[in-house]
């Protein structure tokens, strides 16, 4: 956004082919390694880098919704992973392990955890009304404007990240308490609480009124735009324009000859 893109929009245009293959093959296969993890951390960990894909073909789209969903994106991320990391270390400082079959059947001693760890999850889905959903509809949306196929393929981390993180969730929260060590852990306290809550209401506002973080931003996406707008890939997914049918009253009048006319 600072060095490439407005001092070289000719070159990154130039290379914009390479970008999109990356970030698609980044999407699907670090999301394919975080399904194997048996580390909550490197899940997370991974995730973060399907999500900095999302954020590179939104902004190597072009156009004013890539740019936008990958400025959101970048915020959304900020805050959802680094939740999510948090989420981690309140119950490694408990229990002092990281691996996700040690634990299990969260939700019953610690409901609090469970429906701010849920929150967190679905907001690194994507699911509508929080963040997530706003920064990778509109990164998305700009890239369907370039590559239909690319945009296609980098959808895939929707469905991936939800087979992921809901297998991460389920086997944390979910189930039978598999130790007494994870019996008697406790709920979050005040401080935590205090860490957790603020991060959640602005992963909220973000979703439900995402315009008060792209109003700020607006003006600056747009004189980026006049920069790049000569290096802007060709579309693939822009229909061609045929010629206008002729009005049924003009064609009838041009098939009436001179010597039928009334």
């Amino acid at each position: 956004l600072r060095f490439s893109l407005p001092m070289f929009p000719e070159a990154s245009g130039q290379l914009t082919w390479l970008i999109f293959a990356l970030s698609a093959v980044a999407v699907i296969y670090t999301s394919l390694v975080a399904l194997v993890q048996g580390d909550m951390k490197k899940l997370i960990a991974y995730s973060s880098v399907a999500h900095m894909a999302i954020v590179t073909i939104g902004l190597f789209a072009f156009n004013r919704q890539g740019i936008e969903g990958a400025m959101i994106m970048m915020l959304s991320h900020g805050l959802v992973s680094g939740a999510l990391f948090l989420c981690v270390g309140v119950i490694y400082d408990r229990l002092h392990t990281r691996e996700i079959a040690r634990y299990g059947g969260l939700s019953i001693n610690m409901p609090r955890y469970a429906m701010f760890f849920l929150f967190f999850t679905m907001a690194s889905i994507g699911l509508p009304g929080t963040s997530g959903f706003v920064a990778e509809f509109l990164a998305l949306m700009g890239t369907y404007q370039v590559s239909t196929w690319i945009a296609l393929l980098c959808t895939t981390s929707i469905i991936l990240g939800a087979a992921y993180m809901l297998y991460l969730y389920r086997r944390i929260a979910y189930g039978e308490i598999k130790s007494e060590e994870v019996r008697g852990m406790a709920d979050l306290d005040r401080r935590e609480l205090w860490l957790l809550a603020p991060i959640a209401a602005v992963v909220l506002w973000m979703g439900v009124y995402p315009e008060s973080f792209l109003a700020p931003m607006r003006k600056d996406v747009g004189v980026l735009l006049q920069r790049i707008d000569r290096a802007a890939p060709t579309s693939d997914s822009q229909p061609t324009p045929g010629n206008p049918a002729a009005a049924p009253a003009a064609a009838a009048h041009h098939e009436t000859t001179p010597g039928k006319a009334h």
